[in-house]
């Protein structure tokens, strides 16, 4: 694909990205509806109101970032009463910028935030390795904060074929 025939879609983009922060600024849009806002067309649907809670005290508000969050899992879980989750990260850990907490969230468990891991600079690296469990098929994310107020995620669908949670 040349440049030229990737520039209307480019074009689109950012019209649709400045009328989302045009609506979001105005107050017009729910706070559901900012958190769909805040991310990008690849991201998963907020899929109800307790998610969309959960997101908003996660993130004070602020918009939530693909990137810099590896999920690593498998996306077929034949088992959900242990699932593998491996979360890791390419940002700093200095005293001046650093992730201070990853959230894990799975979106349709009966507690959907299964965990929060609360981090110090002097950590390192952020490689955090659990097991979980899953109720059905379902979209999971990990989300990190960090000292400096930025918020971002990674996210994984995964198939289950047997129940975990029930």
């Amino acid at each position: 694909m040349s440049h030229s025939e990737g520039s209307p879609r480019r074009a689109f983009l950012r019209s649709c990205a400045a009328a989302a922060a045009g609506l979001f600024a105005s107050g017009t849009l729910s706070r559901a509806e900012q958190l769909l806002a805040a991310t990008g067309p690849e991201d998963p649907e907020v899929p109800n109101e307790e998610i969309a809670r959960i997101l908003r005290e996660i993130s004070d508000g602020r918009p939530i970032r693909r990137g810099h969050v590896s999920l690593d899992m498998p996306l077929v879980a034949e088992d959900g009463r242990v699932v593998p989750v491996i979360i890791e990260t390419d940002l700093p850990m200095t005293a001046e910028n650093y992730v201070k907490a990853v959230h894990l969230i799975v979106d349709h468990n009966p507690d959907p935030h299964l965990a929060a891991f609360h981090l110090t600079a002097a950590l390192g690296r952020v490689s955090i390795s659990t097991r979980i469990k899953m109720k059905r098929t379902t979209w999971v994310r990990a989300i990190m904060q960090t000292s400096n107020g930025d918020v971002w995620a990674g996210y994984t669908r995964v198939l289950v074929t047997l129940n975990g949670c029930g």
